[in-house]
């Protein structure tokens, strides 16, 4: 059994054009919370008043990846490497076993821990947890 606290806390979603995407989630209300990466590269987390949130992720475009184009859901959880362990056991194929990763972000240095498994049905699922 799960023992984990389970909520939402992002979708990535693939943007062809950074600026237009901004411009399209601040005027429905998102927030940006969040920035790293080089320019023509970089990642842009925006947050919903819930605290609910959709990455940005560049190289984007009418192609779609085999999830479409949002790319993982991700899922927050306490214990990281538990999420991890109990996905498999339960049938989730490993994408990217858990790793600690400090971001060059703004406006606050942040590192997160997360991990991702492909779901039943191929879905790309992370389990996201932001370090204190």
């Amino acid at each position: 059994m799960n023992k984990n606290k389970l909520g939402f806390h992002h979708i990535g979603l693939k943007y062809a054009d950074l600026e237009k995407s901004l411009q399209f989630y601040r005027a429905i209300g998102l927030r940006e919370v969040v920035r790293w990466g080089d320019v023509g590269n970089e990642i842009v987390m925006l947050e919903m008043d819930d605290g609910g949130r959709i990455e940005l992720l560049p190289h984007g475009g009418n192609e779609f990846s085999p999830n479409g184009k949002w790319l993982h859901f991700a899922i927050s959880v306490d214990d990281v490497d538990g999420a991890y362990e109990t996905a498999l056991a339960a049938g989730a194929v490993s994408s990217r076993a858990p790793k600690t990763v400090p971001l060059d972000s703004k406006p606050d240095k942040i590192s997160i821990r997360v991990a991702f498994v492909k779901g039943p049905d191929g879905e790309e699922v992370e389990f996201f947890k932001q370090m204190p």
